[in-house]
């Protein structure tokens, strides 16, 4: 069965086939959200490999997701368009610790409220597939002033800085977890993300 999750401005939904060029476009060469998106991690040619591509292509044809999903697109409510993705993966699995994570790729799409309707929505979706999840974490960099600010409007409390712990353009900055509680989340949006 798809999953698609309505917002406001913007939709989480399972992949699409027109989705792959668009992805491959934002992976490709060197693109503003690069210098956000743990650019400490990567050079700046991201390019898709054949191989990915290929897989990514047969598992939506297959329509082989995962359940719950580990990602979903960010889509324009309007246009369907993919603008971004949505995805976490376990810190420690041994006690249910998960991290989640964020792309906008366009940044004509920035500062416009999809990034906090978006991880919103996707935090919701994972408190409500996961019962034994009981707090969310999010991993940045000093660098990223709107991922912090977006946690932090999410209810996301700083939990550890680790000072001067990632490297860019030669400049040395610091490490950030942020990490949110099921009961503070409930307490923030007592029906639920989006709902009420």
């Amino acid at each position: 069965m798809n999953i698609k999750i309505e917002g406001q401005k913007i939709q989480l939904r399972d992949w699409q086939l027109k989705d792959v060029p668009i992805y491959e476009h934002w992976r490709t060469g060197w693109q503003e959200w690069m210098n956000y998106d743990a650019p400490y991690y990567k050079s700046n040619d991201e390019k898709l490999s054949s191989e990915y591509k290929q897989k990514l292509t047969e598992r939506i044809k297959k329509q082989e997701f995962s359940e719950p999903r580990r990602n979903l697109v960010i889509a324009d409510m309007e246009t369907n368009v993919m603008i971004g993705m949505v995805s976490w993966y376990w810190e420690s699995k041994e006690t249910n610790w998960m991290c989640v994570g964020i792309v906008i790729y366009d940044e004509a799409h920035w500062g416009k409220g999809i990034g906090y309707e978006a991880l919103g929505l996707w935090c919701q979706y994972l408190w409500d597939s996961f019962s034994e999840i009981v707090r969310l974490d999010l991993r940045s960099w000093s660098g990223n002033a709107g991922m912090m600010r977006l946690a932090e409007k999410l209810g996301f409390q700083l939990e550890a800085t680790f000072r001067k712990a990632r490297i860019v353009k030669g400049k040395y900055y610091d490490s950030v977890g942020y990490g949110v509680l099921r009961e503070e989340w409930v307490e923030l949006f007592p029906g639920g993300f989006g709902k009420g």
